[in-house]
């Protein structure tokens, strides 16, 4: 009996000490900005059904046969004018990368905590992150979201993803994730230091700050996504934390995609009215994205800029994400804290 039993043992997977893994996973970025490198991410982006909310065999046709075959050369452009060139990478691969390196030292005393980064779409993917801290001994995992506000379109791709990787593995961990931190203290103390940041170290005054936010089919809200409450909680906590002395800060929505009606107001064409109602001086804030992408460097701060001062805009300004600056990471730090209590 006894020799049985050694030889069932001989054959069992060595069992590391667990350790714990935390992963930051941002939406995504091509590997290049040439076609074929953004042909191949908005193919996979595009192909994720929580994004376009259509039957595959309605959508994918027009996917392959329609906008992949023309919408690559336009957007190639578009992150061309973004590219960090000295570093032949985007800037939201350079700044979610840059928050996990940061992040790694302020818990470097934590003994067994591996902190990490991916991507929903594209590399690093989440499949190989997470098989990553498999090896390391990661026998508990905490994924970190890094959408504050929630959407079906968003935050639970990544849930999805993860649980569809899961069902792969014989020997699986603890899992959490990270809340969406929409009316979290200090995500709404770290948007309020980045205004008044901006508002100390600028000559004038805007007449209107407007905190722009990544739209979403109504058709999304009408179904039960709580992204627009979100958003305009997000908005109304960020009003009561800068108080009165603050000018007006509007909400908007940006980056529409296809036929369907899309969440109002529309940023740019807010941004395209407001010279002719008065307003001429405008700073802009993009509080759902976490770090500067395409859709807050090349679309706010290029696009809108322009349609804003060529409509009779005097100053057009645009307060940069949270990004790896100290107020960003001391709130990721914070609400990383809050999550593995009782794992450290």
């Amino acid at each position: 009996m006894t020799t049985d039993i050694q030889q069932q043992t001989s054959r069992h997977h060595a069992i590391k000490p667990s350790a714990i893994g935390v992963i930051l996973v941002n939406l995504g970025t091509p590997s290049g900005y040439d076609k074929a490198s953004i042909r191949r991410f908005l193919g996979e982006f595009l192909s994720d059904r929580r994004v376009i909310e259509l039957p595959a065999v309605l959508w994918q046709p027009i996917l392959r046969g329609v906008i992949l075959n023309t919408r690559p050369g336009k957007v190639a452009e578009s992150y061309r004018s973004i590219w960090m060139m000295d570093q032949d990478t985007s800037p939201l691969r350079h700044y979610t990368e840059q928050q996990a390196a940061t992040l790694k030292s302020v818990f470097e005393n934590e003994n067994d905590l591996y902190i990490d980064w991916a991507m929903r779409y594209g590399e690093p993917s989440i499949q190989s992150v997470m098989e990553t801290l498999k090896r390391q001994g990661c026998r508990r995992m905490l994924v970190v979201p890094l959408y504050p506000q929630f959407s079906a379109t968003s935050t639970a791709t990544v849930s999805d993803k993860v649980f569809e990787i899961l069902q792969s593995w014989r020997h699986q961990p603890a899992l959490r994730t990270l809340p969406p931190y929409y009316d979290h203290p200090a995500y709404i103390s770290a948007l309020a230091e980045s205004i008044t940041t901006y508002l100390e170290q600028s000559s004038t005054r805007p007449d209107t700050i407007i905190a722009s936010y990544h739209g979403i089919p109504k058709s999304c809200v009408k179904n039960g996504d709580p992204y627009f409450c979100h958003c305009s909680k997000t908005t109304r906590l960020l009003r009561e934390q800068l108080g009165t002395d603050t000018p007006e800060i509007m909400m908007t929505f940006q980056s529409r995609f296809g036929p369907k009606k899309w969440l109002e107001p529309a940023t740019d064409l807010t941004l395209k009215d407001m010279p002719g109602q008065g307003t001429k001086h405008v700073a802009v804030i993009t509080p759902g994205f976490a770090a500067d992408c395409l859709e807050t460097l090349e679309e706010i701060a290029i696009q809108n800029k322009e349609l804003f001062l060529s409509n009779g805009g005097n100053q057009y300004d645009v307060i940069p994400c949270l990004n790896d600056s100290r107020t960003g990471i001391d709130m990721l730090a914070t609400l990383i804290r809050q999550e593995l209590q009782g794992w450290v």
